[in-house]
């Protein structure tokens, strides 16, 4: 066993991981700027901010008194909650994440990258990084213009609010569920990505598994983004109406236990994705 493991040790040294992080760093530049600087973004654009146009357009036309503050509160866990999880984000890592595969095989340019001396996972993973940053910056930045505005309506209560009460936590919860929401429907996409021709039909039964799963039972409820990003939320809002449908019922868990839980799924799509990537042919004639 001694033996084994100091031959496993040794295998790992010998690699070339200052090679590899080399070439995914080179990688991930080439793609974020990709993913932000073109007008192929715009709709992701829109779908990052349009609460955060909302919300100032609240702040400059309605009056604000301080008793009004808690149900702001709520309207903000609500737009992370019901928009951001469920559709903001949904949409925008579909529409990030699938482009990294299959839309470079729709522009027959990911061919370049396959015939280069750069290992298929390293390619695979430096996308994905790409992908999530690209998804953060939009996202988080919604995040926190949405709760500057909201808190900044209210002045002095608002102010003591966030620097002497919950709000920064709060903040920091909304931020720790966006990067995960990223993350892991990211890892998701990229994989429907590779094994589809069109991942929007895949997508969208993903979507419907989200919707469906507080009524699977406990075990099948663990297969989902949604389910552990629940855990999370620092303020909890009951679904009312068609809300309802996007409720995640499970059982309470820590939130160290979910987002290790999340991690985990993240990481299985992720090592699939890998073994996917290396049977990976295009076929242009075809794709």
């Amino acid at each position: 066993m001694l033996e084994r493991a100091n031959t496993f040790k040794k295998h790992l040294m010998e690699q070339p991981w200052g090679l590899w992080w080399l070439q995914a760093r080179r990688l991930i530049r080439i793609e974020v700027r990709r993913n932000l600087f073109s007008w192929k973004a715009s709709w992701i654009y829109f779908l990052a901010f349009i609460p955060t146009l909302i919300i100032l357009i609240h702040l400059l036309f309605e009056s604000h008194p301080a008793f009004a503050l808690s149900d702001d509160t709520n309207v903000l866990a609500g737009i992370v909650q019901f928009y951001y999880i469920r559709l903001g984000v949904f949409f925008g890592c579909l529409g990030i994440f699938s482009r990294l595969i299959r839309g470079e095989m729709i522009e027959r340019s990911l061919h370049l990258y396959l015939l280069s001396p750069v290992r298929r996972e390293i390619l695979l993973l430096a996308k994905f990084a790409a992908g999530s940053i690209s998804a953060l910056v939009l996202f988080g930045s919604a995040i926190i213009a949405d709760f500057a505005l909201m808190y900044a309506a209210f002045g002095a209560a608002g102010q003591d609010c966030v620097f002497n009460g919950p709000g920064l936590g709060q903040l920091e919860a909304y931020l720790a569920i966006i990067i995960l929401a990223c993350l892991g429907y990211g890892a998701v996409f990229l994989l429907l990505s590779m094994m589809f021709r069109n991942p929007t039909p895949a997508a969208m039964l993903v979507l419907g598994w989200e919707a469906i799963n507080p009524v699977l039972p406990s075990l099948l409820q663990k297969i989902s983004v949604a389910s552990y990003l629940r855990h999370l939320m620092p303020v909890t809002i009951p679904g009312d109406g068609i809300f309802a449908l996007l409720t995640v019922q499970t059982d309470p868990v820590s939130g160290w236990a979910a987002t290790l839980g999340l991690l985990l799924l993240i990481a299985v799509v992720l090592a699939y994705s890998c073994l996917q990537i290396r049977r990976l042919e295009i076929r242009y004639t075809t794709d």
